[in-house]
């Protein structure tokens, strides 16, 4: 189905689902994409990218793309609505879109702007999305729901982007409580916290500041950053029945950093 392959690592135990993808385009989410349509999932992608692009990555998988603006809650409705209309079902909302500006720094040098527009991009965007795609769960009386938090949610950093960080704090508290309120309709909602991940962002951060990346990578136990391929199984995993007892968790996919004090050398 895409050029990508997974070496005997797909169980096609996402058959016949449906799942949306928010931020889907490019990196963590283009990876779930490719690999949930693997497991056997019809995939939308949901991105602000040109549509030709998007269409492009959609086809390579068999899926559909749809243009979407997060942070606009009538695009929001309509990414589900086309979904729905599109494959007859919503059974998994991975709300993975997200951004982290060179101007969302320390608190004392961050402005209210950009405070705003990460808190829009990052936070909002999940309330909506969850917002609007529980109502087919419920009617459905099943669901995943995976949203994508961070590692900073758990962690404090020196290293200070403040609004990130407290952005990806509420996506945690937001997927805890309706995890729990929810739980006992058949849907499922989890945090996924990823560590630092090889992405392009990172990639353009780091290639011009080997400091930055030593910095960070010092903190991890396995002494590498995560590919975007290795969140993907993640949420392959959070998507499946493999997973029918967790709910409300911070999926922490970290490399050992929230687990380390001191690491090898």
């Amino acid at each position: 189905m895409t050029d990508l392959p997974y070496n005997g690592l797909v169980t096609n135990r996402l058959q016949g689902r449906t799942a949306v993808i928010t931020g889907g385009a490019s990196g963590i989410g283009l990876a779930t994409a490719r690999r949930l349509a693997h497991e056997g999932a019809h995939v939308v992608i949901a991105d602000i990218c040109a549509d030709d692009i998007g269409t492009g990555l959609a086809d390579s998988i068999g899926g559909r793309f749809v243009r979407a603006d997060v942070t606009v809650e009538d695009d929001v409705q309509n990414m589900y609505a086309f979904a729905k209309e599109s494959y007859g079902s919503i059974d998994i909302a991975f709300n993975n879109a997200g951004i982290s500006p060179e101007d969302d720094s320390s608190i004392l040098d961050t402005g209210i702007d950009a405070w705003r527009r990460v808190q829009d991009v990052n936070l909002t965007s999940v309330f909506y999305c969850c917002k609007s795609v529980l109502p087919y769960m419920q009617q459905q009386g099943k669901g995943s729901i995976i949203n994508t938090a961070s590692f900073v949610a758990v962690l404090g950093a020196a290293t200070s982007q403040i609004s990130y960080s407290a952005s990806k704090g509420g996506v945690l508290s937001m997927s805890r409580e309706l995890g729990v309120e929810f739980a006992r309709q058949g849907i499922r909602v989890n945090a996924l916290c990823p560590g630092p991940v090889n992405t392009p962002l990172l990639r353009e951060l780091f290639a011009s500041d080997a400091a930055k990346a030593a910095r960070r990578l010092v903190h991890v136990p396995l002494g590498r950053f995560a590919e975007p391929e290795e969140m993907a199984a993640a949420v392959a995993f959070l998507a499946s029945d493999d997973s029918s007892f967790i709910t409300a968790s911070q999926f922490l996919v970290d490399g050992g950093i929230a687990g380390a004090y001191v690491t090898p050398l």
